[in-house]
C-alpha cells in the first residue's frame, strides 16, 4: 500500500502537532509532503526535521531566511508568504490537505486544493462558515470529498455513513457548555482570558477556546454543518452536554437516533479523517460507562450566551451575514486575549459591526474577502474606542 502523502496547513497549531503524532504511529500509512505555519518558526523548524517533507510555508516572509538557513540544506523546500501558501496547497503530489490554518486566512489555501482535485480533511470551520456555499459547490464540481475533522462533524458524518440523506430528519451538536456553563451576565462581566481558556474537556488552541466559552464555537458548527451536509438551517439542533462523550447525533424521519461517542480527544476525529474510509488502530485510551454513569443534557442559554443566538440568526439570514460575523468574532477574541476588551464586550461588537456593514444575498467569492476586510476594519475601530 502506498503512503498517504499528507499537507498540513497549520502544522504548528493544536490540530497540526497531533497530526503529527497520528501520522508517527502510522509510518506504513503515511508520510509529510507539506507542512506550513505563519509565525511560529521554531516549531515549524523542529516538524520539518523530524518529518523530512518535501516542503514547508512560512506565512511571515520576515522569518523565511530563519527557516531556510536550517532547512535549505537538507533538500527541505522553503518558500514564504500568504501567495506561497496557496501556490503549494495545489501541488498534485499532495494525496490529502489538512486545512488546520485558523479563521478566514484558510479559505484560499482550501479552495486552492480543491480547484486542484485534492482531498481535504477540513478542521478549519470558518472555511464554510464565511463561504460554504462557494466551497461545498467547488468541491461537488471537481469532485473533492470533504472529511470533517471536527468531532461534532466528524460524529455526524459517521452517523450518516451508508445512511439515505433524505431519511434524515435533523441533526443535533452536542456542546460541553465550556467553562461558564450555568453562569449569568453578573458573572460573565469580570471574567478575564485566564479563567476563559480553562476548557473543561478539551485541550485546544487559544481562539477555538475563547469560543467555546461565548458559545460563538457551536454557533459556527451549526453554520458549518449546514454547508457540510447540504442541511436547512431548521434541521439542525444544539443540545448542551456537559461530559462531551456523545460528539453528536442524528435523528432519522422514524424517529430513530444514531450518535457517535467517545472520550473527548482530537486525535481521533483526527486519525479517522486521514485514515478514511478506514478504520485504523490504535492505542488511545477507551471509554468506560463506569467511569461516567450519568450523560446529561440540557437547553443552550441563549439570552446569557448571544453569540450562539447571533449566529443562528446569521444562518438563518444566509448571504454575506455569517462571513461578516466571523470577521468580527475573530477581531474581538484576539483582542480579548490581549485583555483590550471584556469578555461580554466581544458580543457587542460582533453585534454593532453585523448592523454596520451591507448585507450581500448572494456573494461572490471576491463580495467575501471584501466583506471580511469591511468587518475587521469597523470590529477594530470599535474595540479601539473601548476602554476597560
Amino acid at each position: 500500500m502506498n503512503k498517504r502523502k499528507i499537507a498540513i496547513f497549520g502544522s504548528t497549531g493544536s490540530i497540526g502537532i497531533q497530526a503529527l503524532d497520528v501520522i508517527a504511529a502510522h509510518p506504513d500509512r503515511f508520510c509529510v509532503e507539506v507542512l506550513t505555519a505563519q509565525n511560529n518558526a521554531d516549531l515549524l523548524i523542529e516538524q520539518a526535521l523530524k518529518f523530512k517533507p518535501n516542503a514547508v510555508v512560512i506565512g511571515n516572509e520576515e522569518k523565511y531566511k530563519q527557516v531556510k538557513d536550517v532547512l535549505f540544506d537538507k533538500g527541505i523546500k522553503v518558500f514564504a508568504g500568504a501567495k506561497s501558501m496557496v501556490e503549494v496547497a495545489s501541488w498534485n503530489s499532495i494525496d490529502m490537505m489538512l486545512a488546520a490554518i485558523m479563521g478566514f486566512a484558510g479559505l484560499a489555501p482550501t479552495m486552492a486544493a480543491i480547484e486542484q482535485g485534492i482531498p481535504v480533511a477540513l478542521a478549519n470551520k470558518e472555511t464554510l462558515v464565511c463561504a460554504g456555499d462557494i466551497v461545498m459547490a467547488a468541491a461537488a464540481r471537481k469532485n473533492v470529498p470533504i472529511i470533517p475533522v471536527d468531532s461534532e462533524h466528524s460524529a455526524i458524518f459517521q452517523c450518516l455513513l451508508g445512511e439515505p440523506m433524505s431519511k434524515l430528519e435533523k441533526v443535533i451538536l452536542t456542546a460541553s457548555g465550556g467553562p461558564f456553563l450555568g453562569k449569568k451576565p453578573n458573572f460573565l462581566i469580570n471574567v478575564k482570558k485566564d479563567h476563559a481558556l480553562q476548557h473543561p474537556n478539551w485541550s485546544m488552541g487559544a481562539k477555538i477556546t475563547i469560543d467555546s466559552a461565548t458559545l460563538m464555537n457551536k454557533g459556527l458548527e451549526m453554520i458549518e454543518a449546514r454547508w457540510l451536509f447540504g442541511l436547512k438551517p431548521e434541521d439542525i439542533e444544539v443540545v448542551i452536554h456537559p461530559q462531551s462523550i456523545i460528539h453528536s447525533m442524528v435523528q432519522f424521519v422514524d424517529g430513530s437516533l444514531k450518535a457517535q461517542m467517545g472520550l473527548p480527544d482530537m486525535k481521533l476525529p483526527i486519525q479517522y479523517a486521514l485514515g478514511f474510509p478506514d478504520r485504523l488502530p490504535n492505542d488511545f485510551p477507551r471509554f468506560s460507562f463506569r467511569n461516567y454513569p450519568s450523560l446529561t443534557f440540557e437547553q443552550p442559554d441563549t439570552k446569557t450566551f448571544r453569540n450562539l443566538a447571533i449566529a443562528m440568526e446569521a444562518m438563518y439570514k444566509g448571504g454575506n451575514a455569517a462571513c461578516v460575523m466571523n470577521a468580527a468574532n475573530e477581531e474581538v477574541v484576539n483582542a480579548f486575549l490581549k485583555n483590550r476588551i471584556g469578555f461580554l464586550q466581544m458580543t457587542e461588537v460582533i453585534e454593532e459591526t453585523m448592523a454596520k456593514i451591507p448585507f450581500v444575498e448572494k456573494p461572490t467569492l471576491n463580495d467575501y474577502y471584501e466583506c471580511d476586510n469591511a468587518a475587521r476594519e469597523h470590529a477594530a475601530s470599535l474595540i479601539n474606542s473601548i476602554v476597560i
